[in-house]
């Protein structure tokens, strides 16, 4: 028997306590229909009115540029902050697309740049680990990876179980494959065997199988050892994977850049992490407005040390 078995339809998702969960499932498929160009307008309202009504979230925001960027100007982070704001908004709509469009419209709003170090590394049989952020436009940018490589990703399922159901079937749309994030056994035997997977170590997942090292000006930040179990275990590739919305047209650039081969430290977790977080800034830098800053990045402080978040 799966573990982690797929989520499968229930006609329990029928019942009212689930209409909501139906209604914004409907209207995010309506939605994803419009032009894109109205649709960018529309995601910049509905950010800005969810900062309304959820204000500690604008709090988290504004908390996390200030510990990552202290030395920035009060007037560009707050210039950060709304275009940060702005994205947030436009990424649910971001979704959609990514759930619903078709191949071909993806297609024509994506370009790629860095295949060429994906190739070799198909040739020989090696696994990658594609090490990818939580931008908010990671949900597009995974559906539009899979237009050029067969993988698979990892995920976490939502607690709303309606909800998951449809966030699985959008993700796994095309026939790409993921992996729940705790079945470590399906990751291992999918490098292994020389796939594709898509990895996001840039959240603080907790004091689990942990580091802590320097992201930005934030010195000790909870990381991941995730990547150094892969690698260790493996053998993998790691290429750093970013998506990044280059102008206001919808125009997406999804870019693989140099792969970390036998410089990534083995069998030394610590040192893993401060390469990772260094793959991270770089990633994030790409396009700071663009990343999912709502998230409480610095909620695992070291024993003894006070929140970062009042």
């Amino acid at each position: 028997m799966n573990k982690y078995p797929a989520p499968e339809f229930s006609v329990k998702y029928l019942l009212p306590q689930h209409w909501g969960t139906l209604l914004l499932i409907a209207v995010a498929y309506l939605l994803s229909l419009l032009p894109w160009k109205l649709q960018f307008m529309l995601g910049k309202g509905v950010g800005r009115l969810a900062m309304l009504l959820l204000p500690r979230r604008r709090r988290i925001i504004e908390r996390n540029l200030e510990l990552c960027f202290p030395t920035m100007s009060a007037s560009k982070r707050r210039k950060l902050v709304q275009a940060n704001i702005d994205n947030t908004g436009l990424a649910l709509l971001e979704t959609g697309m990514a759930w619903y469009w078709s191949d071909a419209r993806v297609a024509r709003h994506v370009s790629f740049e860095g295949l060429e170090h994906i190739e070799p590394l198909l040739a020989q049989g090696r696994g990658i680990l594609l090490v990818s952020v939580h931008s908010l436009n990671l949900e597009l940018g995974a559906r539009a990876c899979g237009l050029k490589l067969s993988g698979m990703g990892v995920y976490r399922p939502n607690n709303n179980p309606c909800f998951d159901y449809f966030q699985y079937k959008g993700r796994t749309r095309g026939g790409h494959q993921v992996i729940h994030r705790k079945d470590v056994k399906t990751m291992l035997d999918s490098l292994r065997s020389g796939r594709v997977l898509w990895y996001a170590p840039d959240h603080d997942y907790g004091p689990r199988r942990h580091a802590f090292a320097p992201l930005f000006a934030v010195e000790q930040a909870c990381t991941t050892t995730g990547t150094s179990l892969l690698v260790d275990e493996t053998d993998c590739a790691i290429v750093p994977f970013t998506i990044v919305r280059t102008d206001d047209s919808g125009h997406y650039t999804l870019t693989f850049r140099q792969p970390l081969l036998e410089e990534f430290p083995r069998h030394n977790p610590e040192a893993g992490a401060r390469v990772i977080n260094k793959l991270v800034e770089t990633s994030i830098l790409a396009a700071p407005s663009q990343y999912m800053w709502l998230h409480r990045r610095f909620k695992t402080r070291p024993e003894g040390q006070p929140s970062l978040y009042r």
